[in-house]
């Protein structure tokens, strides 16, 4: 089964007073390119969080977005720096008795005052930190390979009817090819017949014209690999694993199969199939630039 290489996914959990909130997103990309926006506080989990997405990601470029809120402000101790403090109520009660100022000081202004609290940060239970973030990104993680395969199946569906009317048109194609000889060789019969002037035409010469025609316009072995790529095609299509690359090639088989029957062609029936069959592979070619 097919999955898109454009996705996202979002989880969002409260755990030990923290609000966590992920969100996972991709685009298109040939290999599996990482990125991650997170709290700089929280960066040792950036290199957990890149193997943990990659465990499920194999190509896209592929962003992590996760928001921390302390909701019970269990992260920070506030203490008074009493010396600073003191100091403080020291110089302002000197400076007002030397300036026979009114002593207005009071609590509300002696906080606002610089460095009188000191704010630390309690440390991170890094381990509890990991299990709390890494279980909402598991969910987000979810929800986006999810989406993926959603995208995917929608691919799939398109791709196969396309490549069903491939094969209908490389029927045809098989159809109109040996009438093509034998219009040949009537032509060729009515030409010479014209230039002998009504006398009848070596029959040999024209089987053996014929048979160099049909050498050069035969699109057996075409038709027969490019059958063959549809199958593989369709067979990749079935498989769990990542497949855009190999899908790649095969597409790039069927286009030159398709190209070498154009080439061949000597017929306007079997040049208008060739156009078609072509514009479906160049769709095909652009539905699997999505595909992981």
């Amino acid at each position: 089964m097919l999955r898109s290489m454009t996705g996202y996914g979002r989880s969002q959990k409260i755990l030990n007073g923290r609000d966590i909130l992920v969100e996972i997103r991709s685009v298109n990309h040939r290999y599996y390119e990482y990125s991650s926006k997170i709290p700089r506080a929280y960066s040792y989990i950036d290199e957990k969080l890149k193997l943990l997405l990659k465990s499920c990601i194999s190509r896209g470029k592929v962003e992590i977005s996760v928001n921390i809120t302390n909701i019970e402000s269990k992260d920070s101790v506030i203490a008074v720096n009493k010396a600073v403090a003191e100091g403080y109520v020291k110089a302002l009660r000197e400076v007002a008795d030397e300036l026979e100022l009114k002593d207005d000081l009071t609590l509300s202004k002696l906080i606002k005052l610089p460095d009188v609290f000191n704010i630390r940060k309690t440390p991170d239970n890094e381990e509890q930190v990991w299990e709390d973030i890494s279980q909402t990104a598991r969910e987000a993680l979810k929800n986006f390979v999810e989406m993926r395969r959603i995208e995917g199946e929608k691919l799939q569906s398109d791709i196969l009817a396309r490549t069903d009317f491939i094969l209908e048109s490389v029927a045809d194609i098989e159809e109109l090819s040996p009438k093509t000889v034998e219009n040949y060789r009537s032509r060729l019969y009515q030409k010479l017949s014209e230039i002998l002037e009504g006398r009848e035409a070596d029959p040999q010469r024209i089987i053996t014209e014929a048979a160099v025609f049909a050498e050069k316009i035969a699109v057996d072995e075409e038709t027969v690999r490019l059958r063959s790529h549809v199958a593989q095609l369709r067979d990749l299509l079935d498989t769990e694993e990542a497949v855009g690359r190999k899908l790649d090639f095969i597409v790039q088989e069927m286009n030159r199969e398709v190209n070498t029957i154009g080439s061949k062609a000597q017929d306007l029936d079997i040049t208008k199939l060739v156009v078609d069959m072509k514009a479906e592979i160049e769709k095909i070619r652009e539905q699997i630039q999505n595909v992981e």
